[in-house]
C-alpha cells in the first residue's frame, strides 16, 4: 500500500478520513496544546481527533484558525461525553462543542463509550446530525460488536467509524473484521500502548534493523493493516517523528512477527465493565 502523510481512507459514504492524526487526549496544558497541535499542522496533519471531556476543544479551534488552513481541508473530530448522553442531551452537547470550537460543522462525531440504557439514542441523536449536514461522518467509539448490533438495531444509518483502543498488545482482530464486514473504518487510540510497547523486544530488534524508532514502527503496523491512527504527543519533534512513518515498510513477516505478540491486554478501561 502506497501511502503518504496525506494519504485518506474513503469511508462507507464516500468521504475521504486522514489515515494519520493527531489525538489530543490529556493535552491539558493550552499553551503546550496549541504548541502541539500547531507543530502537527505544519508538519502536514490534516486530522485532529479531541473530545469534550478532554478539555481542549477551545484549543484545537484556535490551532486551526492560526494555521490559516483551510476549514475544508482539515478533519475534525470530537465525542460526547458520558454525562450528556441520550437523545435531547447529545443534540445540546454537540451545540456547546461547536461553540468551544467556534466551528459551523464537525467531520466526525462519536459516542464517546456505550452508556447501558443510552448509547442507542445517543447514536439516534447523532444520526440527526448527519441528516442536518452538521457533521460529514456518523460513528462510534469503544463499542463491542454487540454495541454494535445493538445500534443497528434502531439506526438508519450505520456507523462509519469505530474508535477502539487497539495496538500491538490488544489487537483486537474478531472486532476488526466485523467491522470489515459492515463497512466500518476503525481508528487505533492508545496506538503505543501508552508506550508499554516501545521496550517490546520485537519492536525494537525491528526497529533497530530498519533504522526507525520503536514508535515509528509499530505506527507503521497500525497503517499497513488499514487502520487509521491517532498518536499523541505534546513534545513538537515526537509529533513530527510520529508522521515520519512514510519511507518504509513492513515485509509480510515482520508484520507477522507484530500480529504475533498480542495479549489482549489493554492499557484502558473495558467497555463491558466501565463505571464512568
Amino acid at each position: 500500500m502506497e501511502l503518504n502523510l496525506q494519504s485518506t481512507k474513503t469511508l462507507a459514504n464516500g468521504v475521504d478520513m486522514p489515515r494519520l492524526g493527531l489525538g489530543v487526549y490529556k493535552m491539558t496544558d493550552p499553551d503546550e496544546t496549541l504548541r502541539a497541535i500547531g507543530t502537527a499542522l505544519e508538519t502536514g496533519y490534516r486530522a485532529i481527533d479531541t473530545a469534550a471531556v478532554y478539555g481542549n476543544e477551545a484549543q484545537v479551534g484556535e490551532a486551526v484558525r492560526a494555521s490559516r488552513i483551510p476549514r475544508e481541508d482539515l478533519f475534525i473530530t470530537s465525542k460526547v461525553w458520558n454525562t450528556d448522553q441520550g437523545y435531547d442531551e447529545t443534540l445540546r452537547a454537540f451545540e456547546q462543542s461547536l461553540e468551544r470550537l467556534k466551528m459551523d460543522y464537525l467531520d466526525l462525531y462519536l459516542t464517546h463509550w456505550p452508556i447501558e440504557g443510552k448509547f442507542t439514542d445517543t447514536y439516534r441523536a447523532i444520526e440527526r446530525l448527519y441528516e442536518e449536514k452538521l457533521i460529514r461522518v456518523p460513528g462510534v467509539s469503544n463499542h463491542h460488536r454487540h454495541h454494535l448490533e445493538e445500534v443497528f438495531a434502531t439506526a438508519n444509518v450505520k456507523p462509519m467509524v469505530n474508535q477502539i483502543e487497539l495496538h500491538p498488545y490488544l489487537s483486537q482482530e474478531e472486532l476488526r473484521s466485523f467491522c470489515q464486514e459492515q463497512d466500518i473504518a476503525v481508528t487505533s487510540w492508545s496506538p503505543l500502548a501508552r508506550g508499554r510497547l516501545l521496550d517490546e523486544p520485537v519492536i525494537t530488534r525491528i526497529s533497530e534493523a530498519r533504522g526507525k524508532a520503536p514508535a515509528q514502527v509499530v505506527i507503521r503496523w497500525h497503517l499497513q493493516h488499514d487502520l487509521i491512527v491517532i498518536p499523541k504527543s505534546v513534545h513538537p519533534e515526537r509529533v513530527a517523528a510520529n508522521a515520519d512513518v512514510f519511507d518504509f515498510d513492513l515485509t509480510d513477516s515482520e508484520m507477522e512477527e507484530i500480529d504475533g505478540i498480542n495479549r489482549f491486554e489493554r492499557t484502558g478501561t473495558d467497555p463491558d465493565n466501565m463505571n464512568f
